[in-house]
């Protein structure tokens, strides 16, 4: 797997060239806190996430065209109110009965953005764990019917969903630039570092025991609610 990202980001560089690679510009959110090198300017759309657990909540999808390079997206689910969105939701599914779930929620969501794109009509030609700065996540490579390719990549951090895809045609050089740039900055725009895995938060302020142990309460008082 570390062969093939240097090799990735060799091949960027050797068809791109030293020209190419002045054309790309450093986007930065620091409403979704991460940056990522790209070769056209995003537009930004809010849309809603369906979750694996049946909630629905806000994402943002920055988005560009390249042209001959390809198209450029970064989605940005939003999972830092996942607890208020879980206790709101109508309907009921499994995980209404295990206080959990709403936690789970979150920290299965890189496997299950990954399993959305497995579903799409294509090979898949790469799928592997993968981590940025200690950030854990996955690559997924596609091979789609028309014989675009899609590279695609999904990291966990402080309760967002960040899904990067690039789809480029055939002969045009993989997106090593793009995928190899990405980084998570903090509230002043600083790249974020962590030196060690267990560092890198998944759930932004995990409940503690005695918070776990209010929310079963509450959770138990609505339902005798809902039972009246």
């Amino acid at each position: 797997m570390g062969h093939l990202r240097v090799v990735i980001a060799a091949g960027a560089l050797v068809f791109g060239g030293s020209a190419a690679a002045q054309e790309w510009d450093t986007y930065t959110s620091m409403q979704d806190h991460f940056r990522v090198h790209v070769p056209c300017e995003f537009s930004i759309e809010t849309i809603d996430w369906e979750s694996e657990y049946g909630s629905t909540l806000p994402a943002r999808v920055y988005s560009c065209n390249a042209g001959s390079r390809g198209d450029y997206k970064v989605t940005v689910a939003d999972y830092t109110n996942a607890l208020d969105i879980y206790l709101a939701r109508e309907g009921r599914n499994e995980a209404d009965y295990v206080d959990l779930y709403w936690e789970i929620d979150i920290r299965a969501s890189v496997i299950y953005a990954a399993s959305q794109i497995r579903q799409r009509e294509g090979e898949i030609t790469f799928d592997a764990y993968h981590y940025v700065d200690r950030i854990e996540g996955e690559q997924i490579q596609m091979t789609y019917p028309d014989e675009r390719r899609l590279y695609a990549a999904i990291y966990l951090h402080n309760s967002k969903l960040y899904i990067l895809e690039a789809t480029v045609d055939p002969r045009t050089p993989p997106p090593g630039m793009f995928q190899q740039s990405l980084g998570f900055v903090d509230d002043e725009g600083n790249r974020i570092r962590y030196q060690n895995f267990a560092d890198a938060p998944k759930v932004l302020n995990a409940p503690d025991r005695a918070e776990r142990a209010r929310l079963r309460e509450l959770r138990r008082q609505q339902q005798e609610q809902n039972q009246q």
